[in-house]
């Protein structure tokens, strides 16, 4: 019955703790190397840094991704409602002419970087949890995440954290 116990109770604290909502970005996840469309490399930290001061809205995408392309619209109009916020495009995908090509195709406009080893390996996928895409995060002000996990950029959920 003890171990019954001790074991019911591992299983809550590390179900809530996997749970938690990470209100900032771990030094690892920071480290990332990125790439933009010239191929300067750059770390996640550097690129967010740029921004202090500024709301941030990540697009977590790819070229491939059927989601993605299907909220892109969405996003364009998240850009319009909010114009001061820098919206930031993270593509997952591993072939770097794909990616290049997806942002001109389909006139992806913000900054944009790459994770070039996509969206099963690297330490921001990692602490992104990154299963599936699009992904949508906000990052206040202060470099502090207000939404962290959000699949629908017409969420109301966006909405409130950019309105904030």
């Amino acid at each position: 019955m003890f171990k019954k116990i001790i074991v019911l109770v591992l299983v809550s604290i590390l179900a809530s703790c996997s749970l938690e909502t990470p209100t900032e970005f771990t030094e690892k996840a920071l480290q990332e190397k990125v790439y933009d469309l010239n191929d300067e490399v750059s770390t996640f930290k550097e690129v967010i840094d740029q921004h202090k001061g500024k709301k941030i809205l990540i697009d977590v995408w790819a070229s491939w991704c059927r989601d993605c392309l299907v909220g892109m619209p969405k996003v364009k109009e998240l850009q319009t409602v909010f114009p001061e916020v820098v919206y930031l495009f993270l593509s997952v995908d591993e072939k770097k002419d794909s990616w290049k090509r997806g942002v001109k195709r389909y006139d992806v406009i913000g900054e944009h970087y790459n994770l070039p080893q996509g969206m099963k390996t690297g330490d921001l996928v990692d602490f992104l949890n990154l299963s599936w895409i699009p992904r949508y995060v906000v990052v206040d002000e202060n470099s502090q995440i207000t939404l962290f996990n959000e699949i629908d950029a017409s969420d109301k959920d966006i909405i409130e954290a950019l309105k904030e």
